[in-house]
């Protein structure tokens, strides 16, 4: 019998290379450098990123419109000084991302925006793509950077250079193009390992100049009337301790901007907030703590200001902010934490009290405000004022001071500002310094997100109308969440009226409108409140607890002022004023 020859065996089969792809990497660069919460609206090209970061451990979490997860991204920022980041689709979504992109670079709160596009061959040649638009170009000047990853090698260098530009130096807003085949393309797992890049040091301390910090020092002790204005860059600082500990050491009084409130209670005996005309007029010396002379201070100038002559110190990380509106004596370039704290260390152990007669005219002047307007704000009228529904409102936040408030509108806003007092940082947020409206439900969502605390958003009723729909997100992702709607039927008042036609008045809205249905169509609980014992009894009940609630607050129609306290920003007609 022949033998058969038998063949060769065939070579052992190489291990199959493993490979990632964009989608991966995007995901695996953001968990890297600690960004685990996304806030956006799913769509193409983003639908399938989005179930992958959720897949991944990443917490995401889709509102019903792009503008209020951009909001939502913002104010993350603020609240966690790493870069808050929003996730939308193409053209019309970018879009509404980016007016909350703007907003967080003018408020100096860190954020990305992250938005797929249209393919560049595609774009450049204007073919008409699918949502096509040059996102790039229109992103950047309304941001602080802007990029663009056109390859899967580079995700981890773009990312990793959005991260820094968005929280180093002053804050801001960051764009960040990913075109949708970026999405899908594949390399090499272990060198997609390799390309990624964990952010070391993103905003360095910027220790200030010694002879900056003994000026403004000298500045400070020569006052006759000092007074010290804490801005919100001071409460994005997070050095709360080291500037109570200034401002109690240096005796001065202080003026809390909106959302630097808290950094010292409100009712702590060196706040000058209910004497807020008194100390900006008189004072001659005032030092600004992450507080910028724009429009909130009528640029330092004008009858706000006084006549007395004044000499300003500034602390501020951007050399370019100095002297942008009036001659700044002592300026002071450094982060603020590093800043306070080098002032803190030369005070030494005597610094001099400000004189008694100053103190004491800004005690006595807060005192005779609190005094007057006491009995303004345990009124029971019905329908409900602004001042009895404040009032209300600011003993809830007393009794728990834990709670996020979320607030904005015109009137709503601008009384709430002075009536509700807040004892801790970052516990009240609002508009900023645009005055944006919408951004009551986004701020509120990422408040609850960010924190875990509970948040009471008070809001105007037209105010409102920007983000309402976000009512349904907050019951979707069961947040603790009250809202109270100011609903006095319309845009400052309800009561104008259209005497040329059936139209109602341009700022007159539906008589009556219960916006507590709305988030009882979601699931959530609505209150229809006709009297400050019934707001407090509902308000009280769902921050105990914690479920999702609407109050619709039945304000009088005719409560409120035109524009609330800015009306001077509303120009009239020379015709009108001659009548």
């Amino acid at each position: 019998m022949t033998a058969t020859k038998e063949k060769p065996a065939a070579p052992a089969t190489e291990a199959a290379e493993e490979l990632t792809d964009g989608f991966h990497l995007i995901i695996d660069a953001l968990k890297l450098n600690g960004l685990t919460t996304i806030y956006g609206v799913p769509g193409i090209p983003i639908t399938d990123f989005g179930r992958m970061a959720q897949a991944s451990g990443i917490r995401v979490l889709s509102f019903r419109h792009e503008q209020n997860a951009g909001y939502a991204a913002a104010i993350a920022g603020f609240l966690t000084k790493k870069p808050g980041v929003c996730l939308t689709v193409s053209a019309p979504g970018f879009l509404n991302g980016l007016t909350a992109l703007a907003h967080a670079t003018t408020n100096c709160f860190p954020m990305i925006l992250i938005s797929g596009s249209s393919e560049r061959e595609i774009v450049d040649l204007q073919q008409g793509d699918y949502e096509e638009m040059d996102q790039l170009a229109i992103a950047k000047p309304l941001c602080k950077a802007a990029y663009r990853i056109l390859h899967a090698a580079d995700i981890g260098i773009g990312i990793a250079r959005a991260i820094r530009s968005a929280v180093s130096g002053r804050p801001g807003g960051v764009y960040l193009d990913l075109p949708a085949k970026l999405f899908g393309q594949v390399m090499n797992a272990e060198k997609g390992r390799k390309s990624l890049v964990k952010v070391i040091d993103p905003a360095p301390a910027q220790i200030p100049a010694a002879d900056a910090v003994k000026r403004a020092l000298d500045v400070l002790k020569s006052a006759k009337r000092p007074l010290i204005i804490l801005g919100k860059g001071a409460s994005y600082a997070q050095a709360d301790d080291v500037i109570r500990s200034f401002v109690e050491k240096s005796g001065v009084p202080f003026l809390p901007m909106s959302m630097a409130k808290g950094l010292l209670p409100d009712t702590h005996p060196q706040c000058a907030g209910a004497a807020r005309s008194t100390v900006l007029k008189d004072s001659d010396v005032v030092m600004m703590i992450g507080a910028r002379l724009n429009w909130l201070l009528s640029h330092g100038k004008g009858k706000t200001w006084g006549d007395a002559p004044k000499k300003f110190i500034q602390i501020d990380i951007e050399p370019k902010e100095m002297d942008s509106n009036v001659e700044i004596a002592a300026p002071v370039v450094g982060d603020i934490g590093s800043c306070v704290q080098v002032m803190l260390g030369q005070m030494g152990s005597s610094w001099p009290a400000p004189p008694a007669d100053w103190t004491g005219a800004v005690t006595a002047k807060r005192e005779e405000n609190v005094t007057k307007m006491a009995p303004r704000l345990m009124n029971n009228n019905v329908p409900m004022d602004y001042h009895g529904a404040l009032g209300v409102l600011r003993t809830i936040i007393k009794e728990r001071p834990e709670t996020i408030l979320v607030n904005e509108g015109a009137n709503t806003l601008d009384l709430a500002r002075g009536v509700i007092d807040i004892y801790k940082p970052r516990k009240r947020l609002d508009v900023g310094t645009w005055g944006v409206m919408g951004i009551g439900m986004g701020q509120a969502i990422a408040a609850a997100v960010e924190t875990g605390n509970k948040v009471l958003a008070v809001e105007g009723d037209s105010a409102f109308g920007f983000s309402g729909m976000e009512v349904e997100t907050i019951c979707r992702y069961k947040l603790p969440v009250c809202v109270v709607i100011f609903n006095n039927n319309g845009i400052y008042r309800g009561t104008d009226v259209n005497k040329n036609g059936a139209d109602p008045a341009t700022t007159v809205f539906v008589a009556g409108a219960r916006y507590d249905k709305m988030m009882e169509a979601f699931g959530g609980i609505g209150v229809n409140a006709t009297s400050p014992d019934e707001l407090k009894r509902a308000v009280s009940e769902a921050l105990d607890s914690g479920k999702p609630t609407l109050v619709n607050a039945v304000i009088d129609p005719s409560a409120g002022s035109e524009s609330g306290r800015i009306g001077n920003l509303n120009p009239q007609s020379a015709l009108q004023k001659k009548k």
